[in-house]
């Protein structure tokens, strides 16, 4: 995996090789059940419009809306719409056997506190929540 560190951007950019095909990886990004294991709990679809909430723990639950879907190709919502109101891109590209999965966050506003701190923390937060994405894809099919 790879990923850029936030360097004065309001932007985290993370890649991972995950080695199973496109469909299997989008369903992972797309299926609520599966969604639950690897990030957050929340009723997520790849239908462009759908509002849903991500059940993030401590900082509760985000409101969500998807806003671009071309099926296991690209899944784009907003993200925490009334607190950061920033944009999660998941973009698959196929390679080789499996998939190169990159991950665009975006709009973080760096002159408020909490888009700083939310930049900061999400930049370190989001490698290890692509680590469990691929222990999750490496797990026997139930």
């Amino acid at each position: 995996m790879t990923m850029t560190e936030p360097d004065a951007i309001d932007a985290i950019h993370c890649d991972q090789f995950l080695p199973h095909p496109p469909s299997v990886v989008w369903k992972a990004l797309t299926d609520p059940r599966l969604h639950a294991r690897w990030w957050a709990a929340g009723d997520v679809r790849a239908e462009v419009g759908h509002r849903f909430t991500l059940d993030m723990g401590p900082w509760g639950e985000q409101p969500c809306e998807v806003i671009v879907v071309e099926p296991e190709r690209l899944l784009s919502y907003r993200f925490a719409q009334a607190t950061l109101d920033t944009t999660v891109t998941w973009r698959l590209e196929p390679e080789g056997v499996g998939t190169r999965l990159f991950l665009e966050h975006t709009g973080f506003d760096l002159d408020s506190p909490l888009g700083r701190k939310a930049l900061d923390g999400m930049g370190r937060g989001w490698p290890s929540v692509l680590r469990r994405l691929a222990k999750l894809l490496a797990e026997p099919a139930e």
